[in-house]
């Protein structure tokens, strides 16, 4: 079991102790839950409350808290206690899981393909034809991965991801289990004679450095160029992300959002969970787009939308308010 003092734990993070604790600390954990021998944090000050009643011997708090830690009790203080926090969680991470052999003798790898020095690929897996892996990428078993496609250094792709032909990933991206990148976009057309006809999807995807895309989410590819994901870009889990898509540097999307085809975001924009854009859209650098609501026309930088359709986040809240009156009647 991994131990720490709390100097030890601050020459990790770099803040000011505030109190004093012989406590050695064995492990992480929110306040209500923790023990003596965890850890925990105060990110905001309403949770300073809950340190009374907690057993965490140590919190690592931002600079404004105002309550004192108490007997045999401490604090670190940080500028940023959620930063500092994830720099803790590293120290008392588990070790992934094991690879006997760099490259399991049940994966198969065409002939052509090029694996880069300390690549480890898992059981059941295939590269395809043409395949680049850069130097220490870990595929973890059961991933496919098909013809042409490239992918850089220091990435991880865990188990059932399947990275479809011609597609290209960049180095130190992390790909959650069972995302599809590259499947085909969702491109129909009406026929007096067939129905709906399948519009061929012959682009691809590219996904910059730093991205990490969560599980079971859908990047598909361009219909005829390619749908890019730019540098630290950070997808959720059950993300729809539609054809010819492209996402600048940065940018976030939270569960169950989805992008239509051909939408553009600006560097660091913000999709809330259950978002929706409408296809052909752009949204501006910096913009937010508040959980549940949906976008119909372009958004400009730096704007908060909310609602369904989505608006001003002030004007949406205004609508909230009249529509509370109307139902409910004026305050008394």
């Amino acid at each position: 079991m991994r131990s720490y003092s709390i100097q030890e734990i601050n020459e990790v993070i770099n803040g000011v102790i505030y109190g004093s604790t012989s406590q050695s600390i064995t492990a992480t954990e929110q306040l209500e839950k923790a023990t003596t021998s965890e850890i925990s944090f105060i990110g905001n000050k309403k949770y300073e409350k809950y340190w009374s009643t907690s057993n965490a011997s140590i919190a690592v708090v931002n600079e404004d808290i105002s309550i004192e830690p108490g007997e045999n009790r401490a604090f670190i203080k940080v500028k940023n206690a959620d930063l500092a926090m994830s720099q803790i969680l590293a120290l008392f991470a588990p070790p992934a899981p094991i690879f006997h052999n760099n490259i399991h003798k049940t994966a198969t790898i065409d002939e052509t393909a090029i694996i880069g020095e300390g690549v480890k690929i898992g059981a059941g897996c295939y590269i395809g034809p043409k395949v680049e892996i850069g130097a220490n990428t870990v595929i973890y078993p059961n991933v496919t991965i098909l013809d042409e496609c490239t992918i850089g250094r220091n990435t991880t792709i865990w188990s059932g991801t399947v990275i479809r032909e011609r597609c290209h990933i960049g180095s130190e991206c992390i790909i959650h289990p069972n995302a599809t990148i590259g499947a085909d976009g969702f491109g129909f057309r009406a026929c007096t004679e067939k129905g709906l006809v399948k519009i061929p999807q012959i682009g691809n995807v590219i996904i910059g450095n730093g991205v990490e895309i969560g599980a079971n989410s859908c990047v598909d590819r361009g219909k005829f160029s390619s749908t890019i994901l730019g540098d630290g870009c950070k997808i959720d889990n059950l993300v729809q992300i539609g054809h010819n898509s492209k996402l600048g540097k940065f940018c976030i999307m939270a569960g169950n959002s989805g992008l239509a085809g051909s939408v553009t975001l600006g560097n660091g924009v913000i999709i809330g969970g259950s978002a929706s854009i409408k296809d052909h859209t752009s949204i501006g650098d910096g913009a937010i787009i508040g959980a549940g609501s949906g976008v119909t026309g372009d958004v400009p930088a730096g704007k908060t939308m909310l609602g369904y359709p989505a608006v001003e986040a002030r004007d949406a809240l205004k609508q909230w308010a009249l529509l509370k009156q109307m139902v409910c009647g004026p305050k008394k």
